[in-house]
């Protein structure tokens, strides 16, 4: 695979020093501030947290990985020296390209076009320039670069100015162009954006393929970032275009894609002038049981996309093809407000329109691509599960499993990190605390906008759709947003915390209890049965064990849940200042043993104090009990 561009940014050395401090720091902090027993078989909860959930989402991460290395490694060098072979012959006979701009900065529009013009001069095809563009300036630009390059005779300049109501109208005014032009059978579209450079021999590179393949309807290339930005927002798009290299290149191995980016794609131009094709780019829509129908604002790229999927048309991703992308946060002093603001509007895409490709079903796109589509919408959920269950443990379990947590995030993430830098060609340590970012805040965003996906915003163009006019149709609209995404996280939270044992479900007694109206007083069998909850803190405490106010219960079952586990070590049980006293049945009687080591008879009030200690012993646990009393019950018939 060939290298990134040399202008890809990246972060400084000072900053991956720094960032190496840091988490050298916390790495140290944390391997010798964790406690041993963090890892105790008895922490079920843990092993759940980073257990089962987490090897079921890193296994699927890791066959896509895998499919990856063997289409960068296997398939797609034998497809390159196919296409590099045709020669002329892989040329189409003519060339249409669709650059769409609104309100880019002079000097990256010249170099856009100072790069689009020597590429299609260099190229040797008849080619007509679609310059979709906002204002005279940019004419004035290209005007300019042409006249650089001597105005080169195979090459036409068409300007087509936009309404300012989004790209999708501009690009279906140029594609109805483009179809009155009547074009040839063999000829292709590239459809890129107005901020997009192409590298040098991107079009010879790149569109031999539609001659190798009859049944590739459009494909996609590999994307870097010329970042104006500090040294975070630099890392983010790389880490985000190293992410999109690795899922790409595995989906090309079922020739279908996930997307069809909007910064460079070509395409079939019979296809990309088809009547259905020009409607759906302009009036794609979705219709909504909650919603109604309503229009997509962008997007654009998902909806081609859609287009192909759906009529059976193959994709491809070729890894070895850059083109470098300008990219700026909306601002630049806001990296959270403005890499939430982006994330919204794509993930806002890929709802509105995955749903409706899952419902076409494997068939006309492949079982793996179709299983890939709704892992989309799952993971969405199960990336929370982790972040989440390790937030209930901490709270209200035991405080030291923050650290394992935090140990499991430096492992994994740094796993991946390492995976996508051997495929990229680059690593930066800004990728370990940037992927989990976006993993974990993108799944909240995606939950967030999976309730709203109607409400659509194009930050460049300061545009908004998706919402009724009705202001009172828009409230509703958004209470009903609000209502069915607290019951779906109220109801994720309540099955973890069943799961994680943080709360119980109620035992026999239990329920027994909340049946009577009150507890009769002397009736012991009133009060709840604290074995489960004595055990629990048994396995899982440290020696000292601190009781409750007021009268607790224990049975035959502590023996039963300790029979199985071996603490070993004496714990010690104290009561409370307030008073604590502990019920004992009558079965307990030869486990338990009085401060001179006398077994007491049924109905005994036993006294333990912190001098005069008193012990009960349950298989090789051996339990010391201060500051307590111990009632004996009496046996019954």
């Amino acid at each position: 695979m060939s290298s990134l561009p040399k202008h890809t940014s990246v972060a400084s050395k000072a900053t991956e020093l720094t960032t190496l401090a840091l988490l050298l720091s916390l790495l140290i902090v944390l391997v010798s501030e964790l406690p041993s027993e963090v890892f105790s078989p008895a922490s079920k909860s843990f092993f759940f947290a980073i257990g089962a959930v987490g090897a079921w989402r890193y296994s699927w991460w890791f066959v896509q990985a895998l499919r990856s290395v063997w289409y960068n490694r296997r398939v797609f060098p034998q497809m390159r020296a196919e296409a590099d072979a045709l020669g002329e012959s892989g040329k189409p006979s003519e060339l249409y390209v669709l650059c769409t701009s609104f309100r880019i900065d002079p000097d990256v529009c010249f170099r856009v076009y100072d790069a689009l013009i020597e590429e299609t001069r260099h190229y040797g095809v008849p080619t007509t320039i679609f310059a979709s563009v906002s204002d005279q300036t940019d004419v004035d630009i290209i005007s300019h670069v042409l006249q650089e390059h001597r105005w080169p005779s195979h090459i036409e300049v068409r300007y087509m100015f936009q309404k300012g109501d989004g790209k999708r109208s501009a690009m279906a005014e140029v594609l109805r162009a483009i179809s009155r032009r009547a074009p040839a059978p063999d000829a292709l579209l590239v459809s890129m954006d107005g901020d997009i450079l192409l590298e040098p021999g991107t079009l010879e590179r790149s569109l031999s393929f539609f001659a190798l393949r009859d049944d590739l309807g459009a494909l996609t290339t590999n994307n870097s970032a010329i970042v104006t930005g500090n040294d975070a927002t630099k890392e983010w798009y790389d880490l985000r275009y190293a992410q999109r290299h690795l899922v790409m290149s595995s989906m090309s191995v079922s020739e279908r894609l996930l997307v069809l980016t909007g910064r460079y794609s070509a395409f079939r131009a019979d296809l990309a002038t088809h009547p259905d094709f020009i409607d759906m780019v302009e009036n794609d829509h979705v219709e909504h049981w909650r919603f109604g129908n309503f229009k997509f604002l962008s997007g654009d790229d998902k909806s081609t996309w859609y287009w192909l999927l759906k009529n059976g048309w193959k994709m491809l991703y070729l890894p070895d093809v850059y083109v470098s992308g300008f990219e700026e946060l909306p601002d630049r002093k806001r990296f959270f407000a403005s890499t939430t603001d982006l994330m919204r509007r794509w993930y806002g895409n890929m709802l509105r329109t995955s749903g409706r490709a899952i419902a076409l079903g494997p068939r006309p796109m492949g079982l793996f691509t179709w299983w890939s589509l709704i892992d989309q919408r799952l993971s969405m959920w199960t990336t929370l599960i982790g972040p989440i269950v390790a937030i209930l443990v901490t709270l209200f379990v035991r405080p030291s499993f923050i650290f394992a947590y935090a140990l499991w995030i430096l492992f994994t993430r740094g796993i991946s990190t390492s995976i996508l830098a051997w495929q990229r060609g680059r690593f930066s340590l800004l990728w370990i605390p940037l992927i989990y970012y976006n993993q974990v805040y993108g799944a909240l965003l995606k939950t967030y906008v999976s309730f709203r996906f109607n409400r659509q915003k194009w930050s460049r163009q300061g545009i908004s759709a998706g919402e009724p006019g009705d202001e009172k149709a828009v409230r509703r609209q958004r209470r009903m947003g609000h209502l069915l995404h607290g019951f779906h996280v109220c109801l994720m939270l309540f099955v973890l915390t069943l799961a994680t044992g943080v709360l119980k479900v109620p035992d026999a007694t239990s329920l027994k209890i909340l049946e009577r109206a009150g507890p009769v007083p002397g009736d012991t069998a009133a009060l709840p049965d604290a074995s489960r909850w004595l055990a629990s803190r048994i396995e899982d405490g440290s020696g000292e064990l601190h009781l409750p106010a007021g009268e607790l219960r224990i049975s035959d079952r502590l023996i039963e849940r300790l029979g199985a586990s071996s603490i070993g070590e004496a714990t010690n049980l104290s009561g409370s200042p307030q008073g604590t006293t502990l019920e004992v049945p009558p079965t307990l009687i030869d486990h338990l043993k009085d401060a001179q080591g006398t077994t007491p008879a049924p109905g005994d009030l036993l006294s333990c104090t912190d001098q005069q200690r008193c012990s009960l012993d349950l298989h090789d646990t051996r339990l010391s009990l201060s500051d307590l009393r111990i009632q004996v019950q009496p046996r019954h018939g």
